[in-house]
């Protein structure tokens, strides 16, 4: 008689077919070999990556679930495996991003007894996760699984983590799979109450001075067309926070900027000015509203939202609306009065020459005589990308530089390290990016300091042959540390000066072509080259070693005392 089991080792494979996922990264280990040994036999259907460090296998599924919108996957093995993870795991749930890891855990007979690479991994993980689950029987994972990318994908995203005992992974069920479609007690989507979208139209719709903030909730809830149609009709000014940038054009004429910490004057000093503020599918985070005690508290605050968790959190709304914004901005669009505000557009532009006279002119063109700088560079990329690039950012002044200054035409193409601000992301998450959108150009921008924190991963770039572009700006520094080192603790520049070592010869070991740039009239030729290669690249631009990036708003400070200088 035939036997028609499988392993759960198989099962696990079978249910990441089932969910149609053909692209996996991981590092195997004893704990998770079983998972492995499969892995070798569905090589065919299913890609695994290899990185060079477990954290990176989070940033690439980071990278890939941000730049397609599926849900990201890696493996790792128990113990310190498992908890190399955390850090892309944490990143993971701040930044809403749909994950699932897989974990191999010691045998059954074994939890509890510190046995060679046991970690509670479960315990671990438990603040970081959206959900997580220790299967400790084969017959849980095809239940698991389903529920696993149900949970990650559905409502507010997030990262899930699945951690599978030995024996489990051993053992043989009759195998069958369903996706999960529902979860008792789980509620992703509230309701729409159409009332209070009646609400928030009536507000807007009377508002002389309205202003829009919209995060990456338009990007996880697709709903880019809904808003460009809405700034269109009501005449809207609106501005982005970082994980919302590319959701509308960058170049569309009411797009007005960034806000935040280092975000641009007008959006900055006007959010305590306009009259109304609806806030789109974003959290007040503090690196957006500065002191709270100051924030916009002149406005009415109307705040789109699907996770109930975040309304009223920071700031106390006036109406908030509840739902998938999708879901909500189609229902408030036929409500929405067709208005232009040019008296209000005004106060924006005046305040955009401001910055344009005394920041940005001279940051993206300098004059004084100094050396490269950031802003320069990343504007050389626009010259060269037209927009259509992804761009990935690590974490520091080149992150705000390149939020600052990048262009972007499509959804999808910023992919940064926002809430948990993880340097060393943009390399192994650059990785994930271009496997998930290979006909993208995807640009890496790293500083010196993150680049060496996960550099390993330039042996997966090389064993994978992915064509990542990777530009290191490197001003021997962990410069966002220094500015504030300079400006709030009299230039005490205590543990933050690089001795950097021949990142060209290091790229060049890793057989990736490398240039390194050190004056001004040699960047164009350089980033004309880096884009037209059809190969990974490293480009290496020394850059001015004590540039400031502004406008700041000063820890504590209100967003009207932004700083231009």
């Amino acid at each position: 008689m035939k036997n028609n089991k499988i392993s759960g080792a198989e099962a696990v494979i079978r249910c990441l077919l089932e969910e149609g996922v053909d692209l996996v990264y991981g590092y195997p280990g004893g704990a998770i070999m079983p998972v492995y040994d499969e892995l070798y036999k569905f090589q065919g259907q299913l890609h695994h990556v290899l990185v060079r460090h477990e954290q990176g296998a989070t940033h690439a599924a980071q990278g890939f679930a941000r730049a397609t919108g599926k849900v990201g996957v890696a493996i790792a093995t128990s113990g310190p495996g498992a908890t190399n993870l955390v850090t892309g795991i944490a990143d993971a749930q701040i930044d809403s991003t749909p994950m699932v890891c897989i974990t191999g855990q010691v045998g059954k007979h074994l939890l509890g007894s510190d046995a060679f690479q046991e970690t509670d991994i479960i315990g671990i993980s438990t603040p970081v996760t959206k959900w997580n689950y220790q299967i400790t029987e084969a017959s849980e994972i095809p239940e698991i699984m389903a529920k696993a990318f149900y949970i990650a994908k559905s409502g507010r995203p997030g990262p899930v983590l699945i951690d599978i005992t030995k024996n489990a992974q051993f053992d043989e069920i009759e195998f069958s799979y369903k996706k999960c479609t529902s979860i008792r007690s789980y509620n992703p989507k509230p309701v729409l109450n159409l009332e209070k979208v009646q609400e928030a139209a009536a507000i807007i719709n009377s508002a002389k001075k309205p202003f829009i903030i919209f995060g990456q909730g338009i990007i996880l809830s697709e709903a880019e067309a809904e808003l460009k149609a809405l700034v269109e009709k009501s005449g809207i000014p609106a501005a982005w926070t970082i994980l919302g940038l590319s959701a509308l054009p960058t170049d569309h004429p009411l797009n007005v900027g960034m806000v935040g910490m280092h975000g641009n004057y007008g959006p900055n000093v006007l959010t305590n000015e306009c009259d109304v503020l609806i806030a789109l599918g974003m959290r007040f985070d503090d690196r957006v509203t500065g002191n709270l005690a100051t924030y916009a508290k002149q406005a009415k605050v109307i705040h789109l939202e699907i996770d109930p968790a975040e309304i009223d959190k920071n700031v106390k709304t006036t109406v908030a609306v509840l739902a998938d914004l999708k879901e909500s901005l189609t229902a408030l669009l036929p409500l929405i009065e067709n208005n232009v505000h040019e008296s209000w557009h005004n106060e924006f532009k005046e305040k955009y020459q401001i910055e344009l006279d005394q920041v940005i002119n001279e940051e993206l063109a300098p004059t004084n005589g100094k050396g490269i700088s950031m802003g320069e560079t990343i504007e050389m990329i626009n010259k060269h990308s037209k927009g259509d690039a992804i761009m990935v950012s690590d974490v520091g002044q080149h992150q705000m530089f390149a939020c600052r200054y990048a262009k972007f035409n499509t959804t999808k193409s910023n992919v940064t390290s926002g809430g948990l601000g993880t340097m060393g992301f943009a390399l192994p998450a650059a990785i994930g990016a271009k496997m998930g959108m290979p006909d993208r150009e995807v640009v890496a921008i790293i500083g010196d300091g993150g680049f060496q924190m996960t550099i390993q991963e330039l042996g997966t770039i090389f064993q994978t042959k992915v064509p990542v572009k990777i530009v290191v700006l490197n001003n021997e520094f962990l410069g966002m540390v220094r500015q504030w080192q300079q400006l709030f603790f009299d230039k005490r520049y205590a543990s933050t000066e690089m001795t950097n070592p021949n990142f060209i010869a290091i790229a060049e070991g890793y057989y990736i072509k490398a240039k390194k740039v050190t004056k001004r009239e040699d960047l164009d030729a350089a980033v004309a080259e880096m884009m037209a290669s059809k190969e990974s690249y490293f480009l290496e631009v020394m850059v001015e070693k004590e540039n400031n990036v502004f406008p700041m708003i000063p820890t504590g400070a209100s967003v009207s005392d932004i700083r231009l200088s």
